[in-house]
């Protein structure tokens, strides 16, 4: 497991890194993204969608817990706040192994559903504007991603 990081000056910063990070990405990539409330996930999932080809308007899926969407390839946005550790399966492998690449919000509550190659996004709010993103690579694929990226 490797780390790297980033400083971002603001959201379209954020969303420019996520958009660069996107033009990377492979079918059955897993993307977990973890920050406090309003540190930015859903800004950077924004990011990476547009970077991925898509063209309708992203947002949290809070209360679907899963959201797709189609661009050069499929999008699937998880927000995984309300799903405890202890629910049986949600078929979270099937997106996970499917054609597109999955982005999962609070992913440390899913954790023993995740696959063991994944790329980490940890977002820190350090003002009202600036986010400190720390990149957390587990598996040679996420490492040379992060390396080509940072």
């Amino acid at each position: 497991m490797q780390h790297f990081e980033w400083i971002s000056q603001g959201e379209e910063e954020t969303a420019q890194f996520a958009h660069e990070l996107a033009q990377k990405l492979s079918s059955g990539d897993v993307l977990a993204l973890e920050g406090d409330l309003g540190a930015g996930k859903t800004a950077f999932t924004k990011g990476l969608a547009k970077g991925l080809g898509v063209t309708r308007v992203v947002n949290s899926p809070t209360f679907t817990i899963i959201k797709e969407y189609i661009g050069r390839m499929p999008l699937y946005h998880m927000d995984v706040y309300r799903v405890s550790e202890s629910e049986d399966d949600l078929g979270f492998d099937e997106y996970f192994e499917g054609d597109g690449v999955t982005v999962v919000e609070w992913a440390h509550l899913i954790k023993d559903h995740l696959p063991d190659e994944i790329l980490t996004i940890y977002i820190y709010r350090l003002s009202d504007t600036s986010r400190r993103i720390v990149l957390e690579a587990k598996g040679e694929r996420y490492v040379t991603l992060c390396k080509e990226i940072i």
